[in-house]
């Protein structure tokens, strides 16, 4: 029995790794997209910074999840264990939180994209980015709150069992709080998820109406041999749409797993690097779903920078025949 755990801890493991590299990598080439779009006069789009940090958030989640998984850190002697779980299970859990906020402000930015002139949603299409930068400083804060209760409550857990500890990863535990600081902790991230899930939830729905009308409309307008191509707009509506119904799916299976956890009070290792791996999966489809989907700005960018570079060829023949 012992042997078929280990397999299966040992299988897990192995899984995980790949994994967070295969993420890692992903997020960093869509953030240096992004960055490499800006720096050749790219035209910034509504949905471009909420990408962006999306991308730099899942970077530092899957990172700091590496971080936990691995052996080597926990060997340094000169950080205290306490310090360590403190600082990687808060970061760890700051980056989640961001995650969801993120994606939901993505989906309502781009409900507000596609959004004709005519709806009361145009009001709120934005002529620079200040008021989004200035949104996710008010997220970061929000988030930061919220999970400030781990920076007193996780410790490394000592060598004995102890009653009163909850299983967070293999070296790292959680104290538990009173009940009252609990239930208001537990309210406030409830809160904050019920909040963001409406959000996504109402502006999914309006994105898909204006989908579906658009659909019809193409049909009434095209005959049966013409097949229109859908649009830019419209690719990248699809494409967030999957990726919020993949946030979901991926979610709710973390929650289970945690509930699950909870409630049997386990130490199983086996069920704590599921639960890393199900963590990260939504951190590495989103940019290869998102990189799928912006196929247009890669193209601006490789044309813009072709054009910089012949722009510089030919002064450098000028300046030579001079």
């Amino acid at each position: 029995m012992k042997m078929n755990q280990h397999f299966h801890l040992t299988t897990i493991r192995n899984a995980f790794y790949p994994q967070a590299a295969i993420g890692i990598s992903t997020n960093t080439f869509l953030l240096c997209l992004h960055i490499a779009a800006v720096f050749v006069g790219h035209n910034p789009r509504l949905t471009d910074l909420p990408i962006t940090h999306l991308a730099l958030t899942h970077i530092f989640m899957l990172r700091t999840l590496g971080l936990l998984a691995s052996t080597d850190i926990w060997d340094v002697q000169e950080l205290p264990g306490d310090f360590k779980c403190k600082v990687l299970i808060f970061l760890n859990r700051v980056m989640r939180g961001l995650s969801i906020c993120t994606t939901c402000v993505l989906n309502v930015l781009q409900a507000v994209t596609i959004s004709p002139s005519s709806s009361w949603l145009a009001n709120f299409k934005f002529k620079s980015t200040n008021p989004i930068v200035w949104l996710f400083l008010f997220l970061w804060v929000l988030t930061m709150c919220i999970s400030s209760n781990l920076l007193l409550c996780t410790v490394a857990p000592p060598n004995k069992t102890q009653p009163d500890l909850l299983t967070l990863t293999e070296h790292c535990s959680l104290l538990l709080m009173s009940y009252r600081d609990r239930s208001l902790f537990l309210a406030l991230m409830a809160f904050r998820y019920v909040l963001f899930l409406g959000l996504m939830v109402l502006s999914s729905a309006y994105m898909i109406i204006l989908l579906h009308r658009h659909g019809q409309q193409s049909v009434s307008l095209h005959s049966s041999r013409c097949s229109p191509r859908s649009s830019p707009e419209q690719r990248a509506t699809h494409s967030i749409l999957l990726l919020i119904s993949c946030h979901e799916i991926l979610y709710c299976l973390d929650s289970i797993i945690s509930l699950f956890i909870g409630m049997a009070w386990t130490r199983d290792p086996i069920l704590l690097h599921l639960q890393m791996l199900v963590t990260n999966g939504y951190g590495t489809i989103s940019p290869l779903v998102l990189i799928r989907a912006d196929t247009q700005i890669i193209k601006v960018t490789q044309n813009k920078w072709k054009n910089k570079v012949q722009l510089l060829t030919n002064l450098k023949k000028l300046c030579h025949c001079h």
